[in-house]
């Protein structure tokens, strides 16, 4: 195994770089640039606009081609540590993508946890009660949590609760180490929203793989040996059933990081999905290619767990 987690770790920055290409290339296809929006900012009775649209370019090194100010942007990174600095507000992005993480982890890994606690135990029991009356409407419910898009429930929630009985979320965040209770009260409804997705797939892939272990020999074995029903489900089913479970979850994780970028826009929560809109609508192209490449680096990294995961649930699998 351990070859094999060092090949994997070998292949990160190789990725990482890829991916950083292709950002800081797509980035840049947007109509308009931050110096069209400088530009449109400036008084229209100043006829010198021209000569102060090369100025700002000089400034922000934007008037030597894109391959330069990529090899300058990776240069940065690698000799200083730093992805740079904002172009409207001169502050070090690092630092403000550090301030805005915590707030996308917390909604991530609540959404995860939601998603693991509701749909594991539920997709258990419509397995073990198949075809019967709460089968069906554990299955429609899976379907129903699929099929809604969260920013659309998100979108509900934030109206008619408003609307109706005068009540809407806190929008000023509420921070963990002033008031606990308050934070993850916050934190529940856009978690619980943004896990939605994930909580139906799992919940379908659960009672999938739960049925086929159910009809494996060694589990008609262990019913033929008078064990209960829950020490076949814990013992013998459960176990050989997580594999897949742990695949889809992993496959989710892309998806929730992206969807927080909406959740945090609706709920008004200062993560880094809120940052990235910024960024996009002002152009700042150091600080949209610095979130990406955190978030895909991160996002490389949880595959790579997710793939070691395997051995620790099955130990029939080895690495190469």
């Amino acid at each position: 195994m351990g070859a094999y987690v060092v090949r994997r770790l070998l292949w990160i920055p190789v990725t990482v770089i890829a991916v950083s290409m292709v950002v800081f290339l797509m980035v840049r296809f947007i109509p308009g640039n931050i110096v069209d929006l400088i530009v449109a900012q400036m008084e229209p009775t100043n006829l010198n606009l021209a000569a102060n649209r090369q100025l700002i370019m000089h400034a922000f090194g934007l008037d030597v081609p894109v391959y330069v100010q990529y090899v300058r942007w990776v240069s940065n990174i690698i000799l200083h540590g730093s992805l740079g600095t904002s172009m409207w507000d001169n502050t070090n992005i690092l630092s403000d993508i550090m301030a805005s993480l915590p707030v996308t982890m917390e909604l991530g890994i609540m959404a995860i946890l939601i998603g693991i606690i509701i749909s594991i135990p539920i997709g258990v029991y419509a397995a073990i009660r198949q075809d019967t009356m709460p089968d069906y409407i554990l299955r429609s419910f899976a379907v129903i949590l699929i099929s809604l898009p969260a920013f659309w429930i998100g979108t509900m929630i934030m109206i008619y609760p408003a609307i109706w009985w005068g009540w809407s979320p806190p929008m000023q965040l509420i921070p963990f180490i002033k008031d606990p209770l308050g934070n993850l009260g916050q934190f529940i409804l856009p978690a619980a929203i943004l896990g939605a997705g994930l909580t139906g797939s799992s919940m379908r892939m659960t009672r999938t793989m739960v049925l086929e272990v159910l009809r494996q020999d060694y589990t008609r074995t262990a019913w033929a040996k008078g064990l209960s029903e829950r020490a076949i489900v814990i013992r013998h089913v459960l176990k050989n059933a997580l594999i897949p479970i742990v695949t889809i979850i992993g496959m989710q994780l892309p998806i929730i990081i992206g969807g927080a970028v909406i959740i945090e826009e609706i709920f008004s929560l200062p993560g880094v999905g809120r940052l990235m809109i910024n960024a996009l609508s002002q152009r700042n192209y150091p600080m949209v290619s610095g979130i990406n490449l955190i978030l895909a680096t991160f996002v490389i990294i949880i595959n790579l767990v997710v793939d070691l995961t395997y051995g620790l649930l099955d130990p029939r699998i080895h690495y190469q």
